[in-house]
């Protein structure tokens, strides 16, 4: 079937944003702005250990989000993991298209761009790349660009060096439940969790105050650990006021996803976020999903429940949830 990108709508001299990205009034970024003089939590993970769980289970608590900086992850291979994303896109379209995917039959993987199913419902200005990173029983070869070349070796050492800072954040965040370091990674099955990459384009918008490049939303995953260019765009929410992140070079974006507020039965929080979109320039990030495999099941943990402290959430496997998530049926 045919899709229309939007990267080939932007590009097509576009003067007018076509009806089915016009968001409803009081959705549009001119009349929802965010919130001056408030800044998100940024954390140094090259601080001692004690600081570091309380630092970050605050944020975890109080916004769901947070920066990372001295986590070791080298700029050189974030620069090389963007320039070989930014080249796919570059890509003649016949090219691109070959990767494409089809939600519809449930094959995820690949080039997508997020179509309406009904006249009402609005769509995001985003075309995307999506594949499972790890583990090696779910990788698809297949499904990643072949161009530009180097696009798997770079993709593959970025997996390492997301487990690898994905395993610090968890033991901090289960030490700050008051759990042994491994509780959170083992509900997520250890060396079963998976590992997604999901690099989103937001090309030039001819009327960005009209449009959202995400619309708001909460992640679905455990973690999130996302790097964008240069271009800012991300904004979360903050005791219901749109707060803007700010570019901070070789930081890493950290957002809490449904799955661990519901292993921490509330306690830290899925941050609600949105993407806005540029006039004259290209937003791209690369959002790395931490997710638990379809047949855990993830539930409040028992240690944290008691009498005084009930379940607030229903347990179920991570396939049920995702259903009734893309569904937008109640959890």
């Amino acid at each position: 079937m045919d899709v229309q990108r939007v990267q080939g709508l932007a590009f097509s001299g576009l003067k007018e944003l076509p009806e089915q990205f016009i968001r409803p009034a009081h959705e549009r970024p001119e009349n929802s702005k965010a919130m001056e003089g408030v800044s998100v939590p940024i954390i140094s993970l090259s601080q001692p250990h004690d600081v570091l769980v309380k630092q970050v289970a605050l944020a975890c608590q109080e916004w769901g989000f947070f920066l990372v900086t001295d986590h070791g992850l080298s700029p050189s291979l974030t620069q090389r993991l963007q320039e070989v994303g930014q080249e796919f896109f570059r890509l003649p379209q016949e090219e691109k298209e070959a990767y494409a995917n089809d939600a519809a039959t449930g094959k995820f993987e690949g080039y997508g761009t997020k179509m309406t199913k009904n006249s009402d419902e609005k769509v995001e200005w985003i075309d995307y790349f999506f594949h499972f990173m790890s583990p090696p029983p779910k990788v698809n070869y297949g499904i990643w660009p072949k161009n530009p070349p180097a696009y798997r070796e770079v993709t593959e050492e970025y997996n390492k060096e997301m487990v690898r800072i994905t395993d610090e954040l968890l033991e901090l965040l289960s030490e700050g439940l008051g759990l042994e370091g491994k509780v959170l990674k083992s509900s997520l099955r250890d060396e079963e969790m998976e590992v997604e990459m999901k690099i989103n384009m937001y090309p030039p918008c001819p009327q960005p105050q009209l449009a959202l490049g995400v619309e708001p939303h909460t992640d679905m995953s455990a973690l999130t650990l996302l790097v964008p260019n240069d271009v800012p765009g991300l904004q979360v929410s903050k005791d219901g006021n749109w707060v803007a992140v700010d570019y901070f070079p070789n930081a890493l974006f950290v957002h809490v996803g449904d799955q661990i507020e519901v292993l921490s039965n509330g306690k830290y929080k899925s941050v609600l976020h949105r993407s806005l979109v540029n006039k004259e320039r290209t937003r791209m990030s690369w959002a790395v999903f931490i997710v638990p495999p379809q047949e855990a099941t993830i539930g409040p943990l028992p240690q944290l429940v008691n009498d005084a402290n009930p379940p607030k959430y229903s347990t179920k496997t991570y396939a049920e949830y995702r259903y009734r998530k893309f569904n937008k049926l109640p959890q």
